[in-house]
C-alpha cells in the first residue's frame, strides 16, 4: 500500500466514525489527518523526481566513461614513456608500472606539488605535468642520465 492509499484510508476512517471537527479532538485529528493527505502527495512527487534523477545520473554516469576510455586511450599514448611506483600523478595503484624495478627520476611540479616519474627516454626539459597540464624543465646532470641508461 502507498502513502497515498494509506492516507485515504485514514481519511475514509474518519469519516466512517462521523467525526465532528467542530469540537477541539475533531478538529485536531482532521487537521492531521489532511497533514498526512498532504506529506503524502509531497513524499510521492519527491519519490518521482528521484527516480527521475537517478535514471538522469545513470546516463552521465555511462557517458563519463565513455569520454574517459576516449581520454584515457589517449593519455595511455602520451604516458608511455613514464615509469613510476604508483604514487605520482601520472598513475593510480593499478598502473601496470607500478611496483616495477626499473630507475626512474621523481621531479615535483612547480605548479600543482604533484610528483612525477619519468625516465631516461624523456627528455627532462620538455617535462609536462599530467596531473595539471603545465610544461616545465627539470635539470638533470648527464651523468645521472648516463648512470640511469647504464642500469
Amino acid at each position: 500500500m502507498t502513502l497515498l492509499e494509506k492516507a485515504a484510508y485514514l481519511k475514509g476512517l474518519a469519516e466512517g466514525m462521523e467525526l465532528d471537527r467542530s469540537s477541539g479532538n475533531g478538529k485536531l485529528i482532521g487537521a492531521l489527518i489532511d497533514l498526512v493527505s498532504e506529506m503524502a502527495e509531497e513524499i510521492e512527487n519527491l519519490q518521482e523526481d528521484v527516480e527521475t534523477l537517478n535514471d538522469y545520473a545513470e546516463e552521465l554516469d555511462e557517458d563519463l566513461g565513455s569520454v574517459e576510455e576516449l581520454l584515457l586511450d589517449c593519455d595511455d599514448d602520451e604516458d608511455d614513456d613514464f615509469d613510476c611506483d604508483g604514487d605520482c600523478a601520472c598513475c593510480s595503484e593499478d598502473c601496470e608500472l607500478a611496483g616495477e624495478e626499473e630507475d626512474y627520476f621523481e621531479v615535483e611540479c612547480p605548479s600543482c606539488g604533484d610528483t612525477i616519474c619519468f625516465d631516461s627516454s624523456i627528455d627532462p626539459e620538455e617535462l609536462v605535468c599530467p596531473a595539471c597540464g603545465e610544461k616545465f624543465e627539470c635539470l638533470v646532470s648527464e651523468e645521472d642520465l648516463k648512470a640511469l641508461d647504464a642500469e
